[in-house]
């Protein structure tokens, strides 16, 4: 019996709520930028303590107005209303293969993250404790899920990926389109009860179910006792990973003794003569002052896999040891793909940051590696594109 289900009672956007994760922005100001350029946003409720009118609230203290925002935006008919349900989605580029989903409710008792906890739902990566407590306190507040965990299917991925481009060839014009800020045209279909529905279930549950993204997310549906959790289910085929860098601010050290602790601690220090770039695996490269540095880290020959991963090693060797800086410390922003190696340097020269750190990405091998394993990835090192889009279909809870 699979572990994917319709969705009980789902809002379909009418169009203009669609929106970026809430955890996808380098800084808080571009969300309020957002939301005064598109004030139907999702985001306006995802992060109501940044909108224009509540700026200078917490994020508590703002779940009121969440909870005004959303009912507004249900009673204006920015969305409608549909039940037991599972929506379509295709995703789509000048230039790219088509990425597939299926948006849906995962049984929340699946997650496991360790080889003893039984579940076909596998959480990989290490939490921000404070993200998960917001995002339990908002889905209280507003009664709603609004954006979903990407789940990527590995048993039966290829059979779902060939169901989802048949069954959205064959779906005719979509509920709803929406187009983010990389150009990519996200449509969906909504599918009601019946053969396709099952069939379509049943695949996406027909396998582990690996998080590529919404850690947090899934973690909060557990902490706040939720029996299913917003999920789309995609497809190996359907996505990549991307690189996730870091940016420092209020740098603990002079550029000199940062350099000299890394030496003391084992790596290998060389300065560039080019600006600093995406290194390749097993060393990185960091920007400050105007200067470029390749950073070989010294893995821990009695590590694990996870443990000696180039994300790893960052936080370990360069953040914990050589700057003290515990990974959750407010001066370290970590900086998804969408973001080009250029505009981390360019936040250095303005100022706005002292130190950037460029990351290989992690690769597909290595994020399956440590799936098998039931090991946890080190935080924020897996940037999965496409990213789904919150606000086009939510999950009412109550």
């Amino acid at each position: 019996m699979t572990v994917v289900h319709p969705i009980s009672r789902a809002w379909i956007t009418n169009g203009g709520t669609g929106a970026q994760n809430y955890d996808e922005f380098a800084d808080d100001a571009e969300i309020t930028e957002i939301i005064t350029a598109a004030p139907h946003s999702a985001l306006a409720v995802e992060m109501p303590h940044l909108a224009p009118d509540s700026l200078g609230k917490s994020f508590l203290e703002s779940l009121p107005d969440a909870v005004v925002r959303l009912e507004r935006a249900k009673s204006e008919g920015r969305y409608q209303a549909a039940e037991h349900v599972v929506v379509l989605y295709r995703i789509s580029a000048d230039g790219e293969a088509p990425a597939y989903g299926l948006w849906s409710m995962v049984e929340t008792g699946q997650i496991s993250t360790s080889a003893d906890e039984p579940g076909l739902v596998i959480r990989n990566e290490d939490v921000f404790i404070s993200k998960v407590r917001e995002r339990v306190a908002l889905a209280e507040a507003v009664g709603t899920l609004l954006s979903p965990v990407l789940l990527l299917q590995t048993g039966k991925g290829e059979e779902l990926h060939a169901a989802l481009a048949d069954a959205t060839g064959k779906a005719g014009e979509p509920a709803a389109t929406d187009v983010d800020p990389t150009g990519r045209t996200h449509a969906i279909w909504v599918l009601g009860p019946g053969e396709l529905q099952t069939q379509l279930l049943d695949l996406a549950g027909g396998g582990e179910l690996v998080v590529a993204d919404g850690n947090h997310r899934s973690l909060a549906a557990q902490t706040g006792g939720l029996e299913h959790f917003l999920a789309v289910v995609t497809t190996p085929a359907s996505v990549a990973i991307q690189p996730y860098n870091r940016l420092v601010s209020e740098l603990p050290a002079d550029l000199g003794d940062l350099l000299g602790r890394l030496r003391a601690a084992g790596a290998t220090v060389t300065e560039l003569p080019r600006p600093a770039q995406l290194p390749a695996k097993t060393s990185i490269e960091v920007y400050a002052a105007g200067r470029s540095f390749a950073i070989g880290l010294p893995p821990d020959p009695d590590g694990t896999a996870v443990e000696n991963l180039d994300h790893a090693l960052v936080e370990r060797v360069l953040l914990r040891d050589a700057l003290g800086l515990d990974a959750g410390d407010k001066r370290i922003a970590y900086i998804g793909g969408d973001y080009p190696v250029e505009w981390l340097r360019d936040e250095v020269d303005a100022g706005r940051a002292d130190l950037a750190i460029l990351i290989a990405p992690v690769t597909v091998d290595d994020f399956v590696e440590v799936n098998l394993e039931r090991l946890k990835l080190p935080r924020k090192s897996t940037w999965f594109t496409p990213k789904a889009r919150g606000g086009l279909v939510l999950a009412q809870l109550r």
